[in-house]
């Protein structure tokens, strides 16, 4: 490819910014669901953890997934530097497994409590925007890029296969998590093809059961396959409440975000825990 790894974070950076405010701007003019909170102090400390988030792995790790790509397939690393494929059925087989490994790290961190404290963070918003799915803890963000990056070197995907991924992953998270809905006919046959807001809100709800399940967030096929998808939620999407029940009372502000994995009760959300 004539593109160097340099390009990477303006063109995740560009199209990240585009989706979010078109997404932002549809639940504006027609939100799904009233939020329960002041939208302007809450933004600004989801906003403000993505910041936090951005500037760590900026010193942390600056060339992301798609430098360890490029360092990888320079070296000959992964498996699919080992069979001949065409270009283009390596890339999408690239993303394809890139996204199943994602749904598979998703579920650990609701299967180990250690990791549920980390991705608790994400959960604990009582409101369900746009916003919400930039609000990951830093230390989620960081062993998830350590996952990703064995993954990248396990798997040897080209390096515009992971910038495609990274790209359409940013996307589909911001879609998914916007507060908006889609006519019930349109969402029913979207829903085979990619994950819809009204199928991943379900993953957010207070009910235990339903939080484990819909782990997708780029394709959604997976759980159908691995037995984790939940049609509807059984509340209703108007009706049905979001976030998790013993830190709803609680202040939601940065600071809280960045110290709730280090103290307090996780709850009995972690998955195959909830009768421990």
């Amino acid at each position: 490819m004539t593109w160097s790894p340099e390009l990477e974070p303006y063109i995740r950076l560009g199209s990240f910014l585009s989706i979010f405010v078109v997404m932002a701007l549809w639940e504006m003019v027609a939100p799904c669901r009233q939020l329960i909170t002041k939208r302007r102090s809450r933004w600004l400390h989801n906003v403000g953890l993505v910041v936090v988030d951005t500037l760590l792995l900026r010193v942390v790790a600056p060339a992301g997934a798609v430098g360890v790509a490029w360092f990888a397939a320079e070296r000959g690393w992964g498996a699919l530097n080992l069979i001949e494929l065409p270009f283009w059925a390596t890339v999408l087989l690239s993303v394809v497994v890139l996204d199943f490994l994602i749904y598979l790290q998703h579920v650990m961190f609701h299967a180990v409590p250690a990791l549920w404290r980390l991705h608790m963070v994400h959960h604990a918003d009582i409101d369900f925007d746009v916003t919400t799915g930039i609000r990951f803890h830093p230390v989620e963000i960081l062993l998830s890029i350590v996952i990703k990056a064995a993954a990248i070197a396990a798997l040897g995907p080209p390096a515009v296969a992971v910038l495609i991924f990274e790209v359409v992953l940013n996307g589909t998270a911001t879609f998914n998590h916007a507060n908006v809905s889609l006519p019930a006919g349109i969402d029913r046959v979207l829903r085979w093809i990619v994950v819809t807001p009204d199928m991943h809100r379900v993953h957010h709800s207070i009910v235990i059961g339903e939080s484990n399940s819909n782990f997708g967030f780029n394709l959604p096929w997976w759980d159908r396959l691995m037995g984790t998808y939940t049609a509807q939620p059984a509340a209703g999407h108007q009706e049905m409440t979001i976030g998790l029940t013993h830190v709803r009372e609680q202040r939601q502000n940065l600071f809280w975000m960045l110290v709730l994995p280090f103290r307090g009760d996780p709850g009995d959300y972690p998955l195959g825990h909830e009768d421990d």
